[in-house]
């Protein structure tokens, strides 16, 4: 019997195993931040629809979109994603309104102030072209 083997792992074994990690993690670490990026993106486009159909109980309830008084309602939505859109309505007259969700310093995804009108017509970058709302909507 030899009483003196070692026993447990060399530093070459160890050094291969935090290589595998940190290669692993350098490719799973951007693909998690760009889903968790589409994911508040997507939540924000929700809240937009969820702000429309407010504006449009206020137009059947007032036969106008601007009602002495009117905000935007505090929503669950506007509340979840505070840290990352600001919602705003805006352009807002007695037939029209465009709504907007501004993204903050830590949503900075390419696709910047989504836009919804009152005709549905959707926008992204701050304005209507079809290859923004492709690719942010």
């Amino acid at each position: 019997m030899n009483k003196n083997k070692q026993t447990g792992f060399s530093l070459v074994e160890v050094m291969i195993v935090v290589l595998i990690i940190g290669i692993l993690a350098s490719v799973a670490f951007p693909s998690y931040r760009d889903y968790v990026l589409t994911s508040n993106r997507t939540a924000a486009q929700a809240c937009l629809m969820e702000l429309s159909q407010v504006m449009e109980r206020s137009y059947t309830q007032n036969m106008r979109y601007n009602p002495n008084g009117f905000v935007l309602p505090n929503l669950q939505c506007r509340n979840d994603l505070a840290a990352r859109y600001t919602f705003a309505l805006a352009a807002v007259a007695e037939r029209t309104y465009r709504l907007s969700a501004a993204p903050t310093s830590i949503q900075s995804d390419g696709c910047g102030t989504l836009l919804l009108t009152h005709t549905g017509q959707k926008g992204a970058q701050g304005g209507f072209t079809a290859a923004d709302v492709d690719r942010c909507w």
